[in-house]
């Protein structure tokens, strides 16, 4: 299952039946779960740990140091959950000392090749982060949210569950639950309506999902009003709770 190229250091925690390609190295403190592939010319470095069934493909560099300037040797780490897709030529880099300490990356996430994730993202679950897609350091991408090929995503920009980027979309700020942009900086094109069927949304969700969308961005009124409405709709749903939760803690503000 090992490749004889392979360099594997002694103090990594590997699961018997992890396979490991041509080339690849694996280094110290880095733990491995069951069912994981690791292609060939990959590195991993530690301290990271690599949860079950993941697939790394060739070329990836995973856990290697944060490009801050700021870190100086601390044993930050990175955490990778289960039945992950990464592909060819990714960068996945540790956290830093500065922050938690952690980069992670939860479970059933496809992540496209040539992506960059910096140090201590937050990937959650059942994302796609398509070709090309590169998240500055502290982002966030929430469950289900799709980034577009060649996707620049700024500092500490949260990325709300359900939402979509089109490709060499630029966001410089949040992009709230189920909406849709587009652009450079990026704009509001609407809800991501399909995919909100697919992940079977009711159609009396969707509504409701609408309606919030417009006082947002069609009222001609300030957040906080439209806050106020979304609070007032009868009955709001909890996907609207959702929405109306994440703009009001929002740190950057929201793509507007």
């Amino acid at each position: 299952m090992i490749h004889s190229s392979a360099i594997i250091d002694p103090a990594a925690r590997i699961a018997d039946d992890v396979t490991v390609g041509p080339f690849s190295i694996v280094g110290p403190d880095v733990e491995i779960g069951r069912g994981s592939v690791i292609g060939s010319h990959v590195v991993v470095k530690g301290p990271t740990t690599i949860g079950e069934n993941n697939q790394i493909f060739q070329f990836a560099s995973v856990g290697e140091d944060p490009q801050d300037k700021k870190y100086q040797g601390e044993a930050t780490h990175l955490e990778i959950g289960d039945n992950n897709v990464i592909r060819e030529g990714c960068t996945l880099n540790r956290g830093t000392a500065q922050d938690r300490g952690v980069t992670s990356i939860g479970n059933g996430n496809l992540i496209m090749a040539y992506v960059h994730i910096a140090h201590d993202c937050v990937i959650k679950n059942s994302t796609i982060l398509a070709n090309n897609v590169a998240l500055a350091g502290h982002v966030t991408v929430e469950d289900f949210a799709i980034l577009g090929g060649y996707t620049l995503v700024h500092q500490f920009c949260v990325i709300g569950p359900h939402a979509f980027t089109a490709m060499g979309s630029v966001l410089p700020k949040d992009v709230p639950p189920y909406v849709l942009v587009s652009g450079h900086m990026a704009k509001p094109f609407g809800l991501n309506i399909e995919g909100l069927k697919r992940r079977d949304f009711s159609s009396e969700t969707i509504r409701d999902l609408r309606r919030a969308y417009k006082l947002i961005y069609k009222a001609g009124i300030t957040i906080e009003q439209a806050l106020q409405q979304i609070r007032d709709l009868n009955p709001a749903s909890d996907e609207v709770a959702v929405l109306a939760d994440f703009i009001e803690k929002s740190q950057r503000g929201i793509v507007r």
